[in-house]
């Protein structure tokens, strides 16, 4: 990352990570945050890299605390488990979490089987649908929000969600692009519908009431966009569907 304009570890909004010498990062297993290496098990990804380089910019170790999907992280806040995550900006955790501008912007949408009739989200809003979703992840909390007549059914994994629907215990499963362009090469014959339900504008998170920290994430997560530094990580990562989300109207210094 470019440095010219970046905070040091002197910044008194991160002086308390300095004396403890660590940052607890929460990480969830997902293609936009990050995945796992089958030969090493060590993870990999997009918040993988945005955390390491936090850690080396304020200059303390980096913790990495792992969640088996992005819904999962939210008990790791009640429990004191981490310091900052990366998540979509959702105003059902609003009461929880603050969020940093957004770094990352993926699409919403639905994959259905060989076969189907839907062929929009409004298709798929009718009793007898079973819209398959990672528990507690954004697409959970939109869905049970959003819909009328159909019926979220919840997988504990990302994965598991595809899994539903391949096992014919739902007629669609409802991910981030990038997860269902992965997915859906198992599912021969299965399709992506052209129109989005909903844009995840991933961000970093803090828990409530850090504003020093929350202001220290968010001009951060700034310079990491205008240096390029989450492009290369999305191009590290292998990512398609996804893009850098704009720059913020306004920065905290």
């Amino acid at each position: 990352m470019n440095r010219r304009n970046a905070v040091t570890s002197a910044d008194s909004r991160v002086v308390d990570f300095v004396k403890s010498g660590k940052i607890r990062a929460g990480l969830a297993e997902a293609p936009i945050m990050a995945v796992k290496e089958p030969a090493t098990g060590e993870l990999r990804g997009v918040a993988i890299d945005l955390s390491r380089e936090l850690a080396a910019r304020i200059g303390v170790e980096l913790v990495q605390v792992a969640y088996p999907r992005p819904g999962a992280i939210m008990a790791g806040l009640r429990s004191n488990a981490w310091d900052v995550t990366f998540l979509g900006i959702d105003a059902t955790r609003a009461a929880e979490a603050d969020f940093s501008p957004a770094y990352l912007e993926v699409d919403l949408k639905y994959l259905v089987p060989p076969n189907s009739s839907i062929l929009t989200p409004t298709d798929a809003d009718k009793a007898g649908i079973r819209i398959a979703v990672p528990r507690g992840d954004l697409v959970d909390n939109l869905l049970s929000e959003r819909l009328k007549r159909a019926e979220v059914v919840r997988a504990d994994t990302v994965i598991g969600a595809f899994d539903l629907l391949q096992a014919g215990k739902a007629e669609v499963c409802a991910l981030p692009l990038p997860n269902l362009l992965q997915y859906s090469a198992r599912l021969l014959g299965s399709r992506i519908l052209d129109e989005s339900f909903g844009v995840n504008r991933v961000g970093i998170v803090v828990p409530k009431g850090q504003p020093e920290h929350l202001a220290y994430f968010s001009d951060y997560i700034e310079d990491a966009k205008a240096s390029g530094f989450v492009q290369r990580a999305i191009e590290r990562a292998g990512l398609r569907g996804v893009r850098v989300a704009p720059p913020a109207k306004s920065r905290t210094q």
